[in-house]
């Protein structure tokens, strides 16, 4: 019978793993990014290429023969991180127990057992698929053996399939003659030597043409090879031979080279589950199918007795005093008082009045979900959900189940009803956790009330022009069409402008542009790439036009149609736990990305209507982010501009390039401004270069004096960072955390990337926090007046207001009031409110 085994190169796709996810710690800080992308890797690979059998080789710390050769072999590859090196034997031992195969040979390669498990699936008749990163494999390319090759393009991850023809196509010489290729060309990420002063275009040549290295020797005096080619082909003769050894993967490593001896096994799913569950990999236990699966009480040492009580839950009594915890299950909700359990249904009058009974304490997961259900609930005193994700802002979900073995590792959950008898010591975990950290202030305080806040906007939609977003779609079209035909007309012939390849096709071979990166299919035509070609071919600007274009249709005009309901409303989802810095997001649709850059796409707000006798209120904050900025870095300079009321991008350009405020040009306010906002995200003299057309010296000047002239910023900058090493989290003025693991890093680049975190989280997360805060404000002051005029609509720093023409001047004053009010800072924060009959009008 034919077998397909899947045989995978475990170091380099480990490493495509690490470094192509951010770094991702459990709650004690283990790093776990390298096995969580290992594993959605491997079972990407399973679900696509379904083989019977799956080998992952390895290689072992020992010497290999090639070592033994060439002392310098490998000789500048660096050390693997630490990060990386403490999840190896964890990613071993969950693959051992997920019934997977793993093999290693002293003195060999993982490659040299990819190599050896190819040749022999071949002899056995059967067919084999190498999944790796490394292009050596390639040479093992065989009419029975193809190559998933890992990389990446345009800061994505790609997998290209490679069979014998996509090689040939690819280099022009055979999977086998990439060996040859490789003895001339030298490989400087494996210290191979080959040909000093031989590149691959030339090694690629000359292979073709001679077919092997014996045959360039053999040919050595033909006119083909140049004179100084020649000198350094016979000078590193030895050389090359060497480096052909080096190059090629064997095929007679001592392992087993049955294909069905890599069959996967049943492994120890006990163990798998608990390994799992102790790496806070919830989800892909469930992908599994091991949530149910018993776990040792040695997973966590605060871990409940594996023992559940069994209580077998009661229907709801008509009355109950004191207080009670609720979580949702599918049935219904399920209340926990004391040692008793009830169940009752969304419809039951009994639990709606539970949850309107004031005197009742109740705390609950998913509180909004509560106010949705019953806009009149009160004495909501906790919230789970929103406690988990204070305490966990990273973590990729907070389903109950997920918490309740988290919390509780001892048991195993197979549905929410089997939580009851834990929810108490649950929430009360999720309490003290928060407590421990700071945030119980910022829970009851802040995120809590949100919840109320965001259900009622939720409730109330923004009211739409359905006609109006019909009719600016037809216009959109239209637009489209010309913009296409401009293209064609530019370009010569019609095509699919769509299709990456073709586009490429078009720009780069017909009408011979300058190249600039490529891809798996081709030459890129990305943003960047078009942004660079503006200046060569006035085609450029039509593509870009027509892609701003046709997205605006797609995305929100087709986008927007769908999503309003009978009402004429739209009523988007507001999201409060998905975002790492605290920002609220939105969805169903995103309300928070309406373009606003272009005038066409602005012209979007006009279709966010008020209702007839009514009026939108927009308020938006001023620089929030800077005027935070100056107060937590106390910088005198930032500040005594703020007060005098200065405009800060002409004030901070009348400093860094010590003209009068008067004298300050356009040019160099916008210089400053790139500055003022790029300087806590950590930017560069290279990318403040490109974002303001000055040179790099030019750039990194602005930035040493901008520091030198707000040095508080600097002080600010350096000592966050210091104490976020400290830490291992930095915090807003809040006490809203972020955990980052990527200042402890060995890596520089990720440490670098945790560095800027470090600087921006408090900016960001404050302003954050600021919103929200502004947002109770308002809402709460708007129902305690007792007016009808109502919070709809949150983007970014912005607030709106629906209200009746009546009470709009009041409105707009409580508006203007709560959010001036929000936060106490060194600097005022004004918000200047305007007004219309849609939200372009009202934006002004």
């Amino acid at each position: 019978m034919l077998l397909k085994l899947l045989a995978i190169d475990g170091n380099s796709i480990v490493n495509r793993a690490f470094y192509g996810i951010k770094l991702l710690t459990t709650k004690d800080g283990r790093y776990t990014n390298a096995i969580v992308g290992f594993m959605n890797i491997l079972q990407k690979l399973q679900a696509e290429e379904q083989p019977d059998s799956i080998a992952i080789a390895w290689d072992l710390r020992a010497p290999t023969f090639r070592h033994k050769m060439f002392d310098d072999y490998k000789g500048t590859r660096h050390g693997m991180p630490e990060e990386l090196a403490a999840q190896m034997p964890v990613l071993k031992e969950l693959l051992t127990a997920l019934g997977y195969h793993m093999v290693a040979a002293e003195g060999f390669e993982a490659d040299d057992i990819l190599g050896t498990l190819a040749a022999a699936a071949e002899q056995h008749g059967d067919t084999c698929v190498i999944a790796t990163g490394d292009r050596d494999a390639l040479q093992l390319v065989t009419s029975a053996t193809r190559v998933l090759l890992a990389g990446t393009a345009m800061g994505r991850s790609t997998t290209t399939n490679m069979d014998e023809a996509a090689v040939v196509e690819k280099y022009g010489v055979s999977p086998k003659q990439l060996i040859e290729v490789k003895a001339l060309m030298g490989d400087a990420s494996d210290n191979i030597p080959g040909v000093k002063g031989v590149g691959e275009k030339t090694a690629l040549t000359l292979i073709s043409k001679f077919g092997s290295l014996d045959g360039v020797y053999a040919n050595i005096d033909d006119p083909v090879i140049k004179p100084a080619a020649r000198e350094k082909l016979l000078r590193d003769k030895e050389q090359a031979y060497l480096s052909h050894v080096l190059a090629e993967i064997v095929t007679n490593a001592p392992v087993p080279t049955n294909p069905a001896d890599y069959c996967r096994s049943k492994g120890d799913p006990e163990a798998a589950s608990r390994l799992l569950a102790n790496l806070e990999m919830y989800n892909l236990r469930d992908k599994l199918g091991l949530s149910s699966m018993p776990v040792a009480e040695e997973v966590a040492p605060d871990a409940a007795p594996a023992e559940l009580p069994q209580v077998a839950p009661q229907p709801l009594p008509a009355k109950l005093t004191g207080s009670v915890d609720i979580a949702p299950v599918k049935e219904g909700f399920v209340l926990v008082q004391g040692n008793q359990v009830y169940t009752a249904v969304a419809e039951d009058e009994a639990f709606l009045a539970l949850l309107q009974d004031e005197k009742v304490k109740k705390r609950c997961y998913d509180s909004k979900a509560v106010y949705l259900l019953c806009a009149d609930a009160q004495n909501l005193a906790f919230d789970a959900l929103l406690a988990a994700y204070l305490l966990n802002p990273a973590s990729r979900g907070y389903d109950l189940l997920q918490l309740a073995s988290q919390y509780n590792a001892a048991a195993a959950f197979t549905c929410e009803i089997e939580i009851a008898p834990l929810l108490t010591s649950l929430f009360d975990a999720l309490a003290a956790d928060c407590e421990a950290q700071g945030m119980t202030k910022l829970l009851e305080e802040i995120e809590q009330p949100l919840a109320r806040v965001l259900c009622e906007m939720e409730r109330a939609g923004v009211l739409v022009d359905r006609q109006g977003i019909v009719d600016f779609g037809v216009e959109l079209r239209g637009v489209i069409e010309t913009e296409l035909a401009a293209i064609y007309s530019l370009v010569g012939y019609e095509f699919n402008v769509n299709s990456p390849k073709q586009l490429g096709e078009a720009l780069f071979e017909k009408l011979g542009l300058p190249t600039q990166k490529k891809t798996k299919s081709g030459f890129s035509t990305d943003a960047e790439t078009l942004e660079a070609l503006r200046s060569h071919h006035e085609v450029i600007e039509h593509i870009l036009l027509y892609r701003t274009y046709q997205k605006l249709n797609s995305t929100y005009v087709e986008g927007l149609l769908k999503a309003i309901s009978e009402d004429g409303r739209i009523h988007s989802t507001f999201n409060q736990t998905e975002t790492r810095t605290g920002r609220i997001s939105s969805g169903e649709p995103n309300l928070q990305n309406i373009p606003v850059r272009t005038e066409l796409g602005s012209r979007l707000r006009k279709y966010f209507v008020a209702p007839q006798g009514s009026v939108l209120l927009d308020a938006d904050y001023s620089q929030i982010e800077l005027r935070i900025l100056a107060s937590i870095s106390g910088d005198k300079h930032m500040i005594e501009a703020f007060k005098a009321g200065e405009d800060i991008h002409r004030a901070t350009a009348s400093r860094i390039f010590d003209v009068p405020m008067e004298k300050v040009s356009a040019q160099l306010r916008s210089r400053a401004k790139a500055v003022n906002f790029g300087i806590v995200y950590g930017i560069g003299a290279f990318s403040l270069a490109k974002d303001t057309g000055v040179s790099v010296k030019e750039a990194d000047a602005f930035i040493k004096h901008y520091l030198e002239e707000y040095s508080g910023v600097h002080e600010y900058m350096e000592r966050t960072v210091r104490e976020g090493k400290e830490q291992g989290y930095v915090t807003t003025l809040y006490g809203r955390r972020r955990a980052l693991p990527e200042l402890a890093a060995s890596n520089r680049n990720i440490r670098a990337l945790g560095e800027r975190l470090a600087m921006n989280t408090p900016i960001q997360g404050t302003a954050a926090d600021i919103i929200k805060l502004a947002m109770i404000r308002v809402a709460n002051r708007l129902r305690e007046e007792g007016l009808s005029a109502r919070l709809i609509l949150q983007v970014h720093d912005e607030l709106i207001v629906e209200a009746p023409i009546a009470e709009a001047d009041k409105a707009a004053k409580i508006l203007g009031e709560e959010m001036t009010h929000a936060a106490d800072l060194a600097v005022a924060l004004p918000a200047d409110v305007a007004r219309g009959e849609n939200w372009y009008a009202a934006k002004g």
